[in-house]
Parts: structure tokens; sequence; C-alpha cells
């Protein structure tokens, strides 16, 4: 009987880490992320970046964690100390493992659905559990290397920008909670006017990135938090001291009911926005770091395999929050180092009963950051082609781009934005590969000044003037005489 070769170490690592979906810019410029081994180089860059802004990118995602967070634990879904244990848990090894502010957030699609159908923690669990089991095993076979291989740009910049749109609309409605000016149903420590003035704050502070404007809101919410569970007499509700997990094994039926429910829905989700467009936006925020795919599918799995046994809510990655996270000012993973010890810490030390006092945190507060940081998101979507100075690829990967964005926002959901995205790109690719080409296709350039359209065609094609066709016909020939050669004047009689 011949010996079991097992792979060599070199080989592993080989594997893993060829199926990086490398764009020009990431292939011709250095990784400026020392890799997690390089004690030494990684040291060197979190003293650089050592700065209050850090800290506060560090927040720069709390808008989408605390009320997912407190309505879980709420509604009974959730264990509160094992979701901020196992979240600043899965921080710290993130931010050791990547090098840059990859966000650990909740998986939105799930909280959703069990908040709608109140799940039990085994339902919970459940979804969170078979939707991490499919990407691990997607990752880890690279099979999700097919998705970066056929996946256009523009639909990935797509997918960024409805997903900035739908988090928008999640940061107004944050801020519709408690939505006064005056009146009896003003509250003192929530209302417009602090929305309004969180908002002001941060547009005034965005281009001095030195401001920690995260860490100033956030410290304002904890007073005001706190002074509200003060004046409701509520602090001998909290309890500090040491607070443990419990395990949380699903039977058969929450398994089904949990996944099917909610699992299915989160999927696609996961796949392209938390594995596909943070591969691309972190290309993008950070020139010269390109990701592997294998890498994020496989700390996605861990984290639920692990914490979803303990009664954590389900998290992953995400483009929106790495957006958020830099927005505020983080650049390297002492950010995560610090949010994650906060986390846990508090987790361990008070537990369950530190709800009492997040549910007076701000609405206008949390509304107001995750508008911001969707912003910083849909700012990525202007570098949607890879064919700047060709006009006509440009307006078709534009048509793309709005199509994804639409559908997402249209349908809410990531699936049917990623289809629709898909065919409109299917669409021009035939029509380039089959149809006529730019040759033959005349394109008007836009009015100048004297009356005349100016036309710079795309490399490649031949160059034609072509007068403004409202023009009177006598106009028209009398102007064509400008144009020399029979060639010109046949262009001018196939056009009109």
């Amino acid at each position: 009987m011949s010996p079991i070769l097992l792979p060599t170490r070199q080989q592993v690592s080989a594997f893993l880490n060829n199926d990086r979906w490398t764009s020009s810019q990431a292939a011709d410029l250095p990784n400026p992320i020392p890799p997690c081994w390089d004690f030494k180089g990684r040291a060197k860059r979190m003293r650089d970046h050592l700065t209050l802004r850090e800290f506060s990118g560090a927040l720069g995602d709390i808008g989408t964690l605390v009320p997912i967070l407190i309505s879980l634990t709420i509604q009974g879904s959730a264990s509160l100390t094992s979701s901020l244990f196992f979240g600043g848990l899965w921080n710290i090894l993130t931010g050791f493992f990547y090098g840059i502010p990859m966000c650990v957030q909740p998986m939105k699609s799930i909280a959703a659905i069990a908040l709608t159908n109140k799940f039990t923690p085994g339902e919970l669990a459940g979804a969170g559990l078979g939707v991490s089991a499919i990407v691990f095993f997607l990752g880890i076979s690279r099979l999700l290397w097919l998705v970066t291989r056929f996946v256009p740009m523009p639909v990935v910049k797509g997918l960024q920008l409805g997903t900035c749109f739908q988090l928008c609309k999640k940061g107004i409605a944050l801020i519709k909670t408690n939505a006064s000016f005056w009146g009896d149903s003003v509250v003192w420590s929530d209302n417009l006017w602090w929305a309004c003035s969180s908002f002001l704050l941060v547009l005034f502070v965005y281009e001095r990135r030195r401001v920690p404007v995260a860490l100033l809101i956030f410290i304002l919410g904890v007073v005001f938090a706190l002074a509200q569970t003060g004046s409701h007499q509520q602090f001998d509700r909290v309890h500090p001291g040491a607070h443990f997990v419990h395990v949380v094994v699903p039977s058969s039926e929450e398994f089904r009911t949990g996944f099917l429910s909610a699992g299915l829905g989160q999927l696609p989700l996961t796949l392209l926005n938390s594995v596909v467009a943070l591969a691309a936006l972190s290309r993008d925020l950070f020139p010269g770091y390109d990701p592997s795919l294998t890498h994020i599918t496989t700390s996605i799995g861990i984290m639920n395999l692990v914490g979803c046994f303990f009664g954590s809510m389900p998290f992953c990655h995400g483009s929106g929050g790495l957006a958020g996270q830099y927005f505020f000012g983080a650049r390297t993973e002492l950010s995560l180092y610090f949010l994650g010890a906060i986390k846990m810490a508090i987790g361990i030390v008070f537990g369950e009963s530190l709800l009492v006092v997040l549910k007076w945190f701000p609405s206008s507060f949390l509304g107001v950051m995750l508008f911001m940081a969707s912003i910083e998101l849909g700012l990525v979507a202007r570098n949607f082609t890879l064919h700047p100075q060709d006009e006509r690829r440009r307006r078709q990967d534009f048509i793309v781009l709005l199509c994804t964005a639409a559908a997402l926002v249209g349908f809410s959901h990531d699936g049917l934005g990623f289809l629709v995205g898909m065919a409109a790109g299917l669409v021009f690719w035939i029509l380039r590969r089959y149809g006529p080409s730019d040759e033959q296709i005349p394109v008007l350039a836009p009015l100048s000044t004297d009356g005349d359209r100016h036309h710079s065609p795309p490399a490649g094609s031949k160059s034609v003037t072509i007068h403004d066709s409202r023009l009177a016909d006598s106009s028209v020939a009398s102007d064509s005489s400008l144009l020399k050669g029979n060639k010109a004047r046949a262009a001018i009689e196939g056009c009109v």
C-alpha cells in the first residue's frame, strides 16, 4: 500500500493565494500592508497612525451594529454577552490577519428576518451556521473564483452604489425615530436638532482628517444614554461582574427553519457584498493591497461556525463597514484592536445588563454616522470602468452600473440586483462582440458655442464633423463646403 503524501506548507500557501482577483492598479503597486508575521513592520505602521482619528474610525460602523444588537437581544434571539465577546474577538483576529480595518458586522438579512419572525436562539444559530458552511466550502474549494472571473467591474461597483443607497435609507430611518424639532413629543437627548448638528459637524471636519468626529459623537451619545438611564432610575438593573457565554445547539427543526427562512436570502448578500465587493473596495482604499477571496470566505465561515454555537448573532465582513471605518479615520488594524478589546471587556463585565444603557443611545447619532459612512462607500463607484478612454464602452459600463444599483435598491435584494446587472453586461458584451464596430456608429459630440457638433471619436475610428441637424437645409449645404473631400460629404449624406 503506497503511503499518503500530504501537501507541504508551501503547496498549501500557493493553493490558498492563487485566487487573487488582481486589478491592474494593485499589480503595479507594492503592497503597503506588511504580512502578519512581520511584527516589526506592523508595529511601525501602527505607530505612524497612532492618532485619535484611528480610534475614532473604530466606531465608524456602530450605526449598523448597535440597533441590530439591541433589537435581537431584547427579542431574546441572541445573547448580548456572546455577541460582544465573540464580536470583539473576531475584531482582534481580523485586524491581526489582514492588517487593515476589515470590519466585523452583523448579517443584516438574517437579522431582519429574525426580528420579523421572532426567531429563537436555535433558529438564529441555524441560519448563521448554514450560510457560513456554504461560504466556507465555496472559498476553500476555490469555486468562488468563477465569480471573480466572470463578474465585470461595473456590476461590482453597482452593488456598492446600491448598498450605499440602502444604508443611507436605513440611516435616515434611524434619524426619523424621534423626528421632532419641538413639541410635546421631543426628547431632549434624541431629536432632529442633534441630528442636524452632528451632520453639519461631520461635514465641516470632513477634510480635516485629524479631528476624531466619530469618537466625539460616540462619547456624547454615551453621556446622553447614561443621563437618561439615571433619570429613569434604572442603574440598579446594571450588574457589573463576570458574565459567561452559554452553548446553543439548534435542533434539526430549528436549523431547517432558520436556514430556509433567513439563510438562503443572506447567501448572495454575503458572497457579493461581504466577499467580492469587499475585496474590490479594499483595493480601492489601499492601492497595492489585494486580499485573497479564500481568506475572506474562510474567516467568515470560522467566525460563525464557532460563535453561533454560543448564542452569538451571525457576523460577516462587509464593504459598508470598511467604508465607514475608513471614512472616520481608521487606516490600520490598531482601530480593530481598540474596538475588539472594548467589546470583550464590556461583554464580560456587564453582559446582558448593559442593554439597559444601550437602549437610550440616541438614534439620531447612529443614523448620521450610518448615513455618512454610506456616502464613503458610494464614492468608490466613481471608478466604474476599466476603459476610461473609450466613450462607447464607458457609457455601456455606466448603464450596467445604474441597472445593478437600481435593481438592488428597488427589489431590496443583492441577488436580484446582481442578476439584472449581469444580464445588462451580457447584452452589451454580445453587442460589442457581434454587433457593429465603432467605425460604423457615428457619435455626435455636445454642441459648441458656434452651434457645431465636434466629435472626438474613440481610438481607431474615423473622425468626421457633422453639422447640427436643427439648421435649415440651406445652411447645411453652405456649411458642408467647409468639409474637405468627397468622403466627408458622403458622411454627411449618410447621417442626414
